[in-house]
């Protein structure tokens, strides 16, 4: 189901509410409108009337038709003399988010509970359309040091340093308001980050597309090869999945010829990585050109060609059927790449269904989520990078077809994230044969075994640029 008009003119609200940094206060005292009246519309708790949209109207200078039709185009009609252009951004909290909590307590101090705010001092903060799940209990704004008769004092909250940007500020609120409405509890806390982290990342993405060049569709009709057969079965993309072990090596090995020592790399995030990828912008029509277009994206019936390489896995992963199958547009691109480097024979395309792409449609939150990472990963924060996952994860699992997200139905999507993931892996692993590494195993979207001196190939560390060593093991026996 598309989003209602009325989800859109929140999201159009926060939008707007973030580029000329105004509170609640600011816009309902152009509206007419109370702070918590102002809340209460944001929230979901009571809806926007028509007045009301007359009166967003006049107070921004925006047409009326314009401010229903979505963040882009509102954004796009707001006077320039209304955009902030200095101090510091107002944050928007992920929906859910309770307005206005103490910020964190530095490393080594006592936080208090807050007091209930009172109808004559509100905490005003800006609000996304709701989640699905319930919102939480609002939390209230006060002082660090005052303290709530009725509430048992916090434990210490680690300090957590806001990483630059309003995309990454939205993530970092997030985490300190749900750190706050468990009283400094951090499992707690993680557990609710969790439970929410869809309908957070969602909204993320939603602010990450304000202003975007393009328009993505985001109930495009589906075609019948991207249809389950049954709710628990499959439909006929085939991603690429790898699942490879060299198989003369563990001959020798099992055979005692030779001796060697294997390091398990594993990848780091990467999903988040693979949300740089090629993805169709609309609805995808049907070509059966037997050519591939760089500008387009989609998924694509080949014949694929023969790998006789036995020393690196195939870019089709663990694939045995001969014969056309439907593949996604990573795997195409990197079938591609193969042929232009002599692997391989190119593959022959039948027919696609594709449309006009970007390499950039999720790339702004991309960027954001591996930015608050690194960060968290830096001032040891286990909280966030347990939240940052959640979504990341959870967005390219449910946005095709899940009753957990109701926002978005693009099963190419996620097919092709899915694909780029095992073809960023396996560019590792001919980057390590062209190292000259000896390739043991590839399995999974993380997972590399690599005999020989991999620290000369690959930077050692937790950045979505480097790896990290697992295990290491020994293939075959001692000659001696």
């Amino acid at each position: 189901m598309a989003m209602s008009t009325e989800d859109t003119l929140r999201l159009t609200v926060a939008a707007i509410m973030q580029l000329t940094r105004e509170r609640q206060t600011d816009v309902g005292a152009g509206t007419g409108l109370s702070q918590l009246q102002i809340s209460r519309k944001q929230s979901g708790r009571t809806s926007w009337t028509l007045g009301d949209v007359d009166a967003l109207s006049a107070h921004w200078g925006i047409p009326v038709l314009d401010l229903l039709a979505g963040p882009t185009r509102a954004t796009a009609e707001l006077p320039a003399d209304r955009i902030a252009t200095a101090g510091t951004q107002t944050a928007v909290p992920l929906p859910g988010t309770p307005p206005g909590p103490p910020p964190a307590a530095p490393h080594g101090t006592e936080r208090t509970a807050a007091p209930a705010p009172t109808a004559e001092a509100p905490s005003p903060a800006p609000t996304e359309p709701p989640p699905p799940l319930p919102l939480p209990p609002a939390a209230s704004s006060t002082e660090p040091g005052q303290t709530s008769p009725q509430a048992p004092a916090a434990r210490a909250v680690p300090h957590r340093p806001a990483p630059a940007g309003p995309l990454t500020d939205r993530i970092r609120t997030a985490v300190e308001h749900r750190l706050a409405d468990a009283n400094g509890d951090i499992d707690a806390a993680r557990a609710t980050l969790i439970k929410h982290a869809i309908p957070d990342v969602m909204t993320l993405f939603a602010a990450s597309r304000v202003g975007g060049r393009y328009e993505h569709t985001e109930f495009p009709p589906t075609q019948d090869i991207l249809q389950k057969r049954s709710q628990k079965g499959a439909d006929q993309i085939w991603e690429g999945r790898p699942k490879w072990r060299s198989t003369e090596i563990h001959q020798a090995a099992r055979a005692g010829h030779i001796h060697l020592g294997v390091t398990t790399l594993d990848i780091n995030g990467a999903y988040l990585a693979a949300l740089k990828t090629w993805l169709p912008i609309g609805r995808l029509t049907h070509t059966e050109t037997g050519a591939h277009d760089p500008k387009r994206a989609g998924v694509h019936r080949i014949t694929p060609p023969d790998w006789t390489l036995t020393d690196l896995p195939s870019p089709l992963g663990a694939r045995q059927e001969p014969g056309p199958l439907w593949i996604t547009e990573p795997t195409l691109r990197l079938l591609l790449r193969c042929a232009r480097q002599g692997l391989c024979d190119a593959p022959v395309i039948h027919e696609s269904w594709t449309s006009g792409a970007s390499e950039g449609l999720l790339e702004k939150m991309r960027r954001a989520l591996a930015d608050t990472r690194k960060t968290a990963i830096e001032t040891g924060d286990d909280l966030t990078l347990d939240y940052i996952k959640a979504m990341y994860s959870k967005f390219v699992s449910t946005i095709g077809e899940s009753t957990a997200n109701r926002e978005i139905r693009r099963p190419d999507w996620m097919h092709i994230i899915r694909s780029q993931a095992f073809a960023n892996l396996w560019m590792k692993a001919n980057k390590a044969h062209t190292a000259g590494l000896t390739v043991v195993e590839m399995s999974g979207t993380d997972e590399l075994h690599i005999a020989g001196e991999w620290q000369s190939v690959f930077a050692q560390g937790r950045d979505l640029s480097q790896v990290k060593p697992k295990y290491t093991y020994t293939l075959g026996k001692d000659e001696a």
